[in-house]
């Protein structure tokens, strides 16, 4: 057994992510690995990627999905990276970090090797720039609360006026070129590893003031990763190729990454099958194929930290009832085993399974039953003052959300309730969803794949302000909350609060903004070459510095 199947073993078994990372250890794949049956590296060190999706921004201050974030943990240098087998922060740019004794202060030390592609050092005032252009009011940026965490962050994010002032205030400085000193609002654990994520990422101010919101485009980009990027033609491509100036550069074995943007399930199949793809990026197989594709040795399948969900637009269906029956309906069962078929758990809540503390944390919601409650469902409808019989059920256009949408909409027709069915394309639809969302959504389809390993980073999507937070759902009491956990650095006192987080969300008094379906794993296809050293981790991060290709 590969190390990589010990890994998703070990996670099967034991359903505790904090257990199963301490376990055998997984499919990192050393560069000297070998793998699928190879006897030793390949000749030619070329990776034909399907990416699932064109993304919407290379940004790292704007981009918001799985296929953004990979590609910009590719061609850009993090603080720290997260080891794929335990998700512990590792070095990265930062060769090292101390973290004050009261836990408030965190001191990145960089390596005085990093480098533009323009051949410009990469310094701690990259950082403090780019963290503040992803603050600023003027970028708008959905994902500027992930830096709430430090000192004047929020304040600055939220100015309307005085905004320079309140700027110079944000906790970030950069004594020296190599030496990043970030002050925080309170001790927060999961910092380290949250820095991991791309928008903590440096960007190049010259490059973004030079070309404003061109400046992602291939011949403008100016980065600092393993890769570059030597072509993006929208919606059919992206090509990376190795960055030879990178500081680890001996270390990375793979020459170019060619990517088609393949969003089509059956597409992507079936390039993979004629051999014009090596591996995919863990976007949704499709349903039909996936009994037939588990037989084969090219079939891989992650444990995951994410969850899948319906949300509503609170203001059009605004009977806590009608929201009550309408996740009652849903068999999560039966879309599991007749829809999915990818060994997915029925989501009981927010929370994943596998979440450090998840026992805690879970609030076993009386509202999403396992296998549906068709008549409680109807008792709760008949409850409703005025409710909205006929809606609208908004997805994006990926594989699998058709499917399971075409078999709500008949779990939701036995209610009486009418569903029609809205389907877009994925930046189309994110613009869409807002928030807030457009007054045609009623119901809509999401997926949250965490960002690091605390379910903090979950639960705070609901808060009044979040730029994730499509629903219209708005408590000050449940703000305050988020606000205690973040200011709780015990564990186990901080899990309790995420249980009465949770519960607020959907517990049996809860406001059931969202419907929890299904918590994820990633269903993938990979070639023997390099199913031993590609791995996705439980947070969808690929890293193709580790990835070799091995000769048949």
């Amino acid at each position: 057994m590969s190390r990589k199947n010990v890994l998703l073993l070990v996670m099967g078994l034991l359903g505790a992510f904090a257990v199963a990372a301490a376990g055998c250890g997984g499919g990192g794949g050393g560069a000297g690995s070998t793998g699928g049956g190879g006897t030793g590296a390949a000749a030619e060190q070329v990776l034909r990627m399907a990416w699932s999706a064109e993304p919407p921004s290379l940004d790292p201050g704007l981009a918001t999905d799985t296929t953004s974030s990979n590609v910009l943990l590719a061609i850009m240098d993090p603080l720290v990276r997260l080891n794929p087998e335990t998700n512990e922060a590792e070095p990265s740019l930062a060769e090292s970090w101390d973290i004050s004794e009261d836990g408030k202060t965190v001191t990145f030390h960089l390596s005085s090797d990093g480098k533009w592609t323009n051949g410009d050092p990469v310094t701690a005032k990259d950082f403090v720039y780019s963290w503040k252009r992803t603050l600023s009011p003027e970028l708008a940026a959905d994902y500027a609360y992930q830096l709430y965490g430090i000192v004047g962050a929020g304040e600055y994010n939220s100015c309307s006026k005085k905004c320079d002032a309140l700027a110079a205030k944000v906790g970030v400085e950069a004594p020296d070129d190599t030496t990043l000193v970030v002050h925080l609002t309170s001790p927060q654990p999961w910092f380290i590893q949250q820095s991991a994520h791309h928008s903590f990422l440096a960007v190049h101010q010259a490059t973004v003031e030079k070309f404003g919101d061109k400046w992602t485009e291939p011949g403008n980009i100016v980065t600092d990763g393993p890769f570059k990027l030597s072509k993006w033609e929208h919606e059919a491509e992206i090509d990376l190729v190795k960055n030879d100036d990178w500081r680890d550069a001996a270390d990375v074995k793979l020459t170019s990454i060619p990517g088609k943007i393949i969003v089509d399930g059956t597409t992507k199949v079936q390039a993979f099958e004629s051999g014009e793809i090596d591996a995919m990026d863990g976007g949704a197989l499709p349903p039909d194929e996936i009994a037939r594709l588990k037989e084969t040795p090219e079939y891989e399948n992650y444990p995951a930290l994410g969850t899948y969900y319906y949300g509503f637009n609170m203001k059009n269906i605004s009977d806590i009832h009608e929201r009550r029956a309408l996740s009652l309906a849903v068999n999560r069962r039966e879309i599991i085993d007749q829809i999915e078929q990818d060994d997915r758990l029925p989501a009981t809540g927010m929370t994943p399974k596998g979440m450090p503390g998840f026992d805690q944390i879970n609030p076993n919601s009386p509202w999403t039953p396992e296998n549906g409650d068709l008549n409680q469902a109807k008792d709760e409808l008949s409850q409703a003052a005025n409710p909205k019989k006929d809606i609208n059920l908004f997805f994006n256009d990926s594989p699998g959300h058709k499917e399971i949408a075409t078999a709500i909409q008949a779990q939701w027709k036995q209610l009486g309730i009418n569903s029609t069915l809205k389907q877009q394309e994925w930046a189309q639809y994110l613009e869409f969803l807002g928030p807030p969302p457009n007054n045609a959504v009623d119901v809509y389809r999401l997926g949250w794949i965490y960002d690091f390993p605390d379910a903090i980073n979950g639960l705070e999507l609901w808060t009044c302000d979040s730029g994730n937070n499509n629903t219209n759902y708005c408590d000050k009491d449940f703000d305050a909350l988020v606000a205690k956990a973040k200011e709780t650095p015990d564990d186990t006192a901080r899990w309790a609060i995420y249980k009465q987080l949770e519960d607020k969300l959907v517990g049996q008094d809860g406001a059931l903004p969202i419907i929890p379906i299904t918590w994820y794993t990633y269903p993938n296809l990979e070639k023997l070459s390099v199913k031993d050293s590609f791995f996705i981790s439980p947070l969808d991060q690929i890293d193709f510095t580790k990835v070799v290709v091995n000769s048949g």
